[in-house]
């Protein structure tokens, strides 16, 4: 599976962004899609998914109510729509794809053996 994001930039807090990743070499619809993010010296952190068939989608807390993950089987591309953007989301954000069926994993990087390259999400103050 190759996996190429966009989307990414610099906003104002407050301002919105959506990401694109658009993925090819597999079946899209049985692929479980997520968004990680990564800012300098800190870890690999899950921003959200949506489950394969898009049956379900998962966010991390404090993205709740501000981020919204979507997928179009038809276009095999994932999307991530921010709105509210904070400093705090400043961060280099990658999307993934993989295949477990157990959902408490969903959230864990491990669980996803593709990768895209990261797009840079800068929110100033």
């Amino acid at each position: 599976v190759q996996l190429q994001a966009s989307g990414g930039g610099l906003v104002q807090a407050g301002g919105s962004l959506r990401l694109s990743c658009a993925a090819s070499g597999r079946t899209f619809s049985t692929l479980n899609l997520a968004w990680f993010r990564q800012a300098p010296g800190k870890e690999r952190e899950f921003v959200a998914a949506t489950r394969r068939g898009g049956v379900s989608t998962h966010y991390l807390d404090s993205v709740k109510g501000r981020f919204t993950v979507s997928r179009d089987n038809a276009k095999n591309t994932v999307y991530l729509q921010m709105n509210s953007l904070q400093p705090e989301d400043t961060s280099l954000y990658y999307c993934a794809a993989g295949a477990t069926q157990i959902l408490s994993t969903i959230r864990n990087p491990q669980s996803y053996p593709y990768w895209g390259q990261g797009t840079q999400v800068t929110v100033s103050s």
